[in-house]
């Protein structure tokens, strides 16, 4: 195949510290480091592959794409792209499997440990001095508890999910699993049985329409209460004003969460009312974003597009 005329679309999301060079052997390369909606469909009219992290691909937007053969996401999960219009067209979809993995579950694992030892509270009576003009030697408050013996109910057990099990189990934790398809090598419940017996709770599934809106009211009324609740998977699979309410009751102790079915979340979200509080931890849409990752990601992608000009179907979604 000769050479493609590419187009990265966002390249602001994917960190200025990425080199976005190795594309250039592949053809004509534009990038662009952000796109609005109708920047998005004047650039991809006369492109041969377009590179994308968060912008949508709609079908009102594909539609003026008449030379589009390949769109590859810098991400595992495609909910933005409207992959039936894409099949209808004959437009391949490629996307990066596991290259997250790691990063995702550090920081998965890092909210539920600062949450469970309460360190900012701890760090912060260092820092404004409290600690120092003590007459003690150490300062034991807010209390905090081991999670050691503790359950551990992680939903949507793939890579990521069985990366966090696996540090989950080497911090003492029982591990409890709600899957799709039940594994032999875990302990699998439904989801309402998770909820009710889980300390801690961990999200790790893609959007779909199975998936959506899948914590809501009644499953935060199944919680334990003071329950962990950390969603590194997408925003919209958490009611979100459900979830702030289960904040703002206690009945959620603690609520971790990096991505927001409105990104960025603007200033009148469910969780503006919730953001500073101690027992919350709000993330920018970050898990995913070790410079590791990103690197790897790229290097997934080059190889993507080298598969589709050789006539293969590496990673292909459509």
């Amino acid at each position: 195949m000769e050479n493609l005329k590419i187009a990265v679309l966002d390249s602001a999301t994917l960190g200025n510290d990425i080199k976005l060079d190795l594309f250039n052997d592949l053809g004509e390369v534009e990038i662009y480091s952000t796109s609005t909606t109708d920047e998005v469909i004047e650039r991809v009219k006369n492109i041969d592959v377009c590179i994308i992290n968060k912008v949508k691909l709609t079908r009102d937007v594909l539609v003026h794409a008449k030379n589009l053969k390949l769109i590859c996401v810098a991400a595992t999960g495609y909910d933005n792209i409207d992959t039936a219009y894409c099949k209808e067209r004959g437009i391949a979809v490629c996307n990066v499997a596991g290259y997250s993995k790691n990063s995702v579950s550090q920081l998965t694992v890092a909210m539920v440990l600062s949450a469970s030892v309460n360190l900012p509270a701890f760090r912060e009576s260092v820092a404004n001095g409290s600690y120092s003009k003590g007459k003690v030697q150490n300062i034991l408050t807010p209390v905090y508890h081991e999670i050691s013996g503790l359950t551990w109910g992680i939903i949507g057990y793939g890579g990521i999910g069985r990366q966090v099990g696996s540090v989950a189990k080497a911090l003492g934790c029982k591990v409890v699993v709600n899957k799709r398809t039940p594994v032999d090598d875990e302990v699998c419940l439904p989801l309402d049985e998770l909820l009710k017996v889980s300390d801690i709770i961990t999200v790790h599934v893609p959007l779909t329409d199975e998936t959506r809106n899948m914590i809501g009211e009644r499953e935060v009324s199944l919680m334990k209460d003071g329950v962990i609740l950390v969603n590194v998977a997408r925003g919209a699979v958490f009611d979100e004003e459900s979830v702030t309410k289960g904040v703002e009751s206690g009945k959620i102790g603690f609520l971790g969460c990096d991505v927001y079915s409105v990104e960025p979340m603007p200033e009148n979200y469910p969780y503006s009312r919730i953001k500073a509080l101690d027992n919350v931890c709000l993330t920018p849409h970050m898990a995913w974003g070790a410079y590791e990752a990103r690197v790897r990601c790229m290097e997934e992608i080059y190889q993507n597009i080298k598969s589709f000009q050789n006539g293969d179907t590496r990673n292909r979604i459509v």
